[in-house]
């Protein structure tokens, strides 16, 4: 699409009362048009070479840009415009509230997403009902000791969560296509290359992005780099994956090889599960204590307590079920099995609706932006 159509394009969406931007919408463009007249910001992550080929900011770019920001704070510090100067250019605060507003507007069904306004509730609640649900449930199952299978029956697990995981992952899904269809057209509409698929999926897995442009770090509590926020993202993103692995793993050994649970050391399922949840707490501590001590001129002070809730939620998950492994033959395993499991469910029910959304659509934006990149850039302008 050129520069003229886009600009068209925009004028008749704004006539024809199809786009009303939002006070974060017109905010954040506002800031794009200071950013794209001094670049000076232009080598530090994806989201200024991407602007810098728009001279206009409509709803999609808006949305694409919000979401390829990985809120390192760097250009905050960098900026020479940023406030007390009149022109109070803060891109990381400004793309953290329209992130948070596409979680909104892209969720699944469209009513739940009024949950992200209410997840600090929303998560208590499910995690309230999921202990609860699993504490009734143990009370009439009789105790074996070690046996997890005593309490919970392998095929009662499975049908619980279940149902809950797959609604979960269609529910992200359906929203993130949604997202993927409209940033599309505003992305050069081309179609994804393999060579566009693996640099968007190295730059997800490496995080390439919480460097500050630099290869030093993000800006977290103050002026001073460091790349601590990049090292607790990793433990706690391979962390999760690793314990799903475990989980995926173990499913593998019950149903193809026949071998139930409890599995000990050195099976591959513990391997697994242990690296994974030592790791997993180790990230989410960080993550915390990273959150608390981080300036409030970096982010959206309204996501705070959906950013808390959720690191601590993958925090309890964490240190239940190492507890879990470690007390397998003491009285106190039911306890910490259903502290475990509630908290499990509590995660699987609200993914849609938690900060977990924010790995998907940054993943989406990013390989758009690779795509993006490899078309010829109509204005001739920028670093890519």
């Amino acid at each position: 699409m050129t520069t003229l159509q886009q600009l068209t394009q925009d004028a008749k969406a704004l006539a024809n009362g199809q786009w009303v931007p939002t006070n974060a919408e017109s905010e954040t463009a506002r800031q794009l048009q200071i950013c794209n007249a001094c670049r000076y910001c232009e080598g530090f992550c994806a989201v200024f070479p991407a602007m810098t080929r728009r001279l206009s900011f409509g709803q999609a770019d808006i949305h694409f840009l919000a979401n390829l920001c990985h809120n390192c704070g760097a250009c905050l510090h960098a900026c020479q415009y940023a406030p007390p100067h009149d022109f109070a250019v803060n891109i990381p605060q400004a793309m953290a509230q329209v992130r948070g507003q596409t979680y909104v507007q892209y969720a699944w069904p469209a009513p739940l997403g009024a949950l992200y306004h209410r997840n600090g509730l929303t998560l208590s609640l499910a995690l309230a009902a999921g202990l609860a649900l699993f504490l009734w449930l143990a009370s009439s199952a009789p105790t074996g000791a070690g046996d997890f299978y005593a309490l919970f029956p392998h095929n009662v697990l499975v049908s619980l969560f279940a149902p809950v995981f797959l609604f979960a992952v269609l529910a992200l899904a359906m929203g993130v296509r949604r997202f993927w269809n409209d940033i599309t057209p505003a992305t050069s509409g081309a179609p994804v290359t393999s060579p566009a698929a693996l640099e968007a999926t190295h730059d997800v897995l490496r995080l390439k992005y919480l460097d500050g442009g630099h290869g030093e770090g993000c800006n977290n509590a103050d002026d001073a780099f460091s790349l601590a926020r990049k090292h607790a993202h990793h433990l706690t993103f391979y962390g999760f994956m690793l314990c799903f692995a475990a989980t995926s793993v173990a499913t593998l050994y019950h149903y193809a090889f026949k071998l139930p649970a409890p599995y000990d050391l050195p099976s591959l399922p513990k391997l697994l599960g242990v690296v994974g949840g030592v790791s997993l707490l180790l990230g989410t501590a960080g993550l915390f204590i990273l959150k608390l001590q981080r300036h409030p001129a970096q982010g959206d002070a309204a996501q705070k307590p959906m950013d808390l809730g959720f690191i601590a939620l993958l925090f309890l998950i964490s240190l239940s079920g190492l507890a879990l492994w470690l007390a397998r033959a003491h009285s106190s395993m039911p306890t910490w099995l259903v502290v475990h499991l509630g908290a499990v469910m509590a995660l699987f029910a609200t993914l849609p609706y938690n900060k977990f959304a924010h790995g998907i659509f940054r993943s989406a934006s990013l390989l758009r932006h690779a795509v993006e990149k490899r078309q010829p850039n109509r204005l001739g302008l920028g670093a890519d």
